[in-house]
This record gives C-alpha cells, sequence and structure tokens, in this order.
C-alpha cells in the first residue's frame, strides 16, 4: 500500500514539504486546459457565489496559492488539492495558473484531497463520510488509518460513517441543509424508512434540538395484542411527545381506527393554566 501521510495537524504546506525537495515543491506556470478535476473529489458541491466571488479576488490580485496537481500517463495534469480555486480560476477567465507538480499515487491523492476538504471545512457531513468510506474500499485504509490520516479519533471516524446506513431518501434531508448530522444519527434509532422520514420532517418543521430528536428517536411504540385497539402509529406518538414538551401539558393525540384524522386532548386543571395555555398557541 502507498505511504499514509501523517494527519492534519501539521497542515499541507508542512505535508508537502515533508515528502519532497525544495526544487520540486516550486511552482510553475500552467495552461489551465491542461488541467483536469479529480473524479474522486470528496466535495460534490460548491457554492456558485462564493465561487463568484472568489473569481473576483482572483481577477484583481491573482492566484495567491498554487494549485496541487500530478501528471497523468496519458498527458496533461490532474487536480489534487484547489479545485475550488480552478473553478473560480477558470470563471475569472485565466488562461494560465500556477501549479505544485508532485508524483502521486490514487491513494495519495484521495487521501490529500479528504486531508484538504477538512481543513477548510468545506464538505458536507455526506461528503465527509463518503471520502473515508471511499479511502476504506478502494484504498484499503482501517478505520484507525483513516482516524491517524485526518487526525481524528477512531469513534468519530465510525460515528462519520453511520450516517450512510440511512436510506436516500432520509439523507436528502442532510443535503439540503434540513437536518444536521447529529438529528441524522439520531434517525438511525428508528426502525424503518417512512418514520426516518416522519421524524425529519418534524425535526425541520419544529427545528428540534439533537436532543429532541433522540427523545422522540427512542420512544418506541409498545407492543400488543392483536385482541387490542389499532396500535398508534410512531409518529403520533412522536407528535404527541412533542408537543407535550413544547406546550408543557399532557397531551393525547388518538387516530381513528381504520381512517383518517383523531382527536387532540389537551389536559388543563385550572383557568389560569388554560389562558396560559391559550396564549402559548396564539
Amino acid at each position: 500500500m502507498s505511504k499514509k501521510f501523517g494527519g492534519l495537524g501539521k497542515g499541507l504546506d508542512t505535508i508537502f514539504a515533508e515528502n519532497e525537495t525544495e526544487d520540486s515543491n516550486s511552482s510553475v506556470m500552467l495552461k489551465i486546459s491542461e488541467i483536469e478535476p479529480n473524479r474522486s473529489q470528496p466535495r460534490k458541491d460548491f457554492d456558485e457565489n462564493a465561487l463568484s466571488d472568489l473569481a473576483q479576488s482572483i481577477s484583481q490580485h491573482g492566484l495567491l496559492q498554487p494549485l496541487l496537481v500530478r501528471p497523468l500517463p496519458i498527458g496533461g495534469y490532474q487536480i489534487v488539492a484547489g479545485e475550488r480555486r480552478y473553478r473560480a480560476c477558470r470563471m475569472a477567465g485565466l488562461t494560465e495558473v500556477p501549479v505544485t507538480i508532485r508524483e502521486l499515487s490514487d491513494t495519495e491523492t484521495m487521501e490529500l484531497a479528504l486531508i484538504e476538504n477538512l481543513q477548510r471545512e468545506d464538505l458536507s457531513p455526506i461528503e465527509e463520510a463518503l471520502g473515508y468510506k471511499a479511502l476504506i474500499d478502494e484504498h484499503g485504509f482501517s478505520q484507525e488509518e483513516v482516524a491517524t490520516s485526518v487526525g481524528k479519533s477512531r469513534p468519530a471516524i465510525a460515528n462519520s460513517l453511520r450516517i450512510l446506513k440511512l436510506p436516500d431518501s432520509v439523507l436528502e434531508y442532510v443535503k439540503q441543509d434540513k437536518i444536521s448530522a447529529g438529528h441524522a444519527r439520531a434517525l438511525l434509532m428508528l426502525d424503518n424508512e417512512e418514520d426516518m422520514l416522519e421524524l425529519a420532517e418534524l425535526i425541520y418543521k419544529k427545528d428540534l434540538s439533537v436532543r429532541q430528536a433522540e427523545k422522540l428517536a427512542k420512544k418506541k411504540p409498545e407492543v400488543e395484542e392483536d385482541t387490542q385497539p389499532e396500535r398508534k402509529p410512531s409518529f403520533y406518538s412522536m407528535v404527541e411527545l412533542a408537543l407535550n414538551e413544547s406546550l408543557g401539558r399532557k397531551i393525547k393525540v388518538n387516530k381513528n381506527k381504520g381512517k383518517q384524522g383523531g382527536v387532540l386532548q389537551i389536559e388543563f386543571y385550572s383557568d389560569e393554566e388554560l389562558t396560559e395555555l391559550s396564549n402559548k398557541l396564539k
């Protein structure tokens, strides 16, 4: 296996300096047409407004930090670190850009691309987890080796990877920033996609905290005998608990058996409590 770099703590500049001579690290100018993006780039989404701002800055001041590229066997060069800057340079109309050229394996390229994005906190939780997964599945890393490489603990890597167990429909909520990675991991306590989606929507609409989401996810419907009335769906239990916490009152949500709709019951014990509840609902 290719050599694995020593982690995030030193920074990319130090990592490069430790692995190459001073001469090979000096930057040169390349035609931007000779450079291509890395298909294994962990980062998939680029904010167009942020790119436009960066392009404007590059137009005024030039590209201050060279791209890191590697030569390709078929000719040309592939970006290892700096695709966001590369895109902004193209947007700014540059025909040549400064680059640092290094001979790197596929494994080293993937690792350095992941490190760069993590250092700049550019990756979404899903992109970060997919980056770790690629190092494990495609390049033979263990979770411990990934942790060492990116400067995190092994439990942090394992926790990040857990999010990929969610159905794609639920992951869309994370991609759209409707729920956080912490919320997403809370959804893993549920058993099926329907319940996960219902709770994800509730988290988004009610702006629930991760702790509130965990409490809702832990509240499982009790198993009942076939002779008992129809069991309350987990979604209704979730809503019931959320209303209990929000209003500070005992709330019951009873679903109509075998059809849509139901009854919402709110208990109060004095006129003062009723007035207080009325004010909260306004």
